[in-house]
C-alpha cells in the first residue's frame, strides 16, 4: 500500500440487500476488497467482489444460488455538482465523499447471467408439472415436456386428442417463425 492508496474490506450479507432495497437480489453472502488510489485529482476505485447470491429461478420461482466473481473499476473526482457519466462519477466538493453501496450492488447484479434457471432436473417438480399443463399446445408436444412432469403425472394416461381452439394454432405460427 502506497501513500496515495488505501484498501478496504466489506462483508455483504442479506442485510445489505435489505437495506439497499435491491430489486433483483434479496439475499447473498459476498466479500468485497476495495482499493482506492489517488492519481492526478482522480480517485480510482477498484472492486474485487466474490461470493454468492440467492435469486429466484426464472422457471420454477424457487430460490437458487448463483456464484459471483467480478472485478470492476470506478473513477471519482471532485467537482461542482454530482454527475454520473460513463465510468466517471463527479462528487460535489462540499460533500467530499461517495457512498459506494449502490455501485457494489450494480456490479454484482451486472455480473449475473441474464437468465436465472436451475440446472436441468433441479427445478421444483410440482411447479414444472403445473407449467407443463399450461405450456402444452398440442398432443405432439407432450413428449418434449415429459421431463418436467411429476412421476405420478407420468403414470396417468393423457387424452389422445384434445380440442384446441384454432386461434391458438394461429398464434403458434408466430412461435414457429422465431
Amino acid at each position: 500500500m502506497t501513500e496515495n492508496s488505501a484498501d478496504y474490506e466489506f462483508s455483504l450479507t442479506n442485510q445489505f440487500f435489505t437495506d439497499i432495497d435491491a430489486p433483483e437480489i434479496q439475499k447473498g453472502k459476498l466479500q468485497v476488497q476495495l482499493n482506492v488510489k489517488k492519481t492526478m485529482g482522480v480517485y480510482v476505485l477498484t472492486f474485487h467482489i466474490e461470493g454468492s447470491v440467492i435469486v429466484p429461478c426464472d422457471r420454477c420461482l424457487d430460490d437458487m444460488e448463483l456464484p459471483v466473481v467480478t472485478d470492476d473499476t470506478l473513477k471519482v473526482k471532485l467537482g461542482a455538482t454530482f454527475s454520473d457519466e460513463d465510468d466517471m462519477v463527479i462528487v460535489p466538493e462540499e460533500d467530499g465523499y461517495i457512498n459506494v453501496a449502490w455501485f457494489m450492488y450494480e456490479f454484482i447484479a451486472l455480473s449475473l447471467p441474464m437468465k436465472h434457471v436451475h440446472a436441468p432436473g433441479q427445478c421444483n417438480k410440482s411447479m414444472m408439472g403445473a407449467l407443463n399443463k399450461h405450456l402444452r399446445t398440442s398432443v405432439e408436444e407432450e413428449g418434449e415436456m415429459d421431463d418436467f412432469l411429476l412421476e405420478e403425472e407420468m403414470d396417468e394416461e393423457l387424452p389422445e386428442s384434445r380440442e384446441i381452439d384454432p386461434r391458438w394454432n394461429e398464434l403458434k405460427k408466430i412461435l414457429d417463425n422465431n
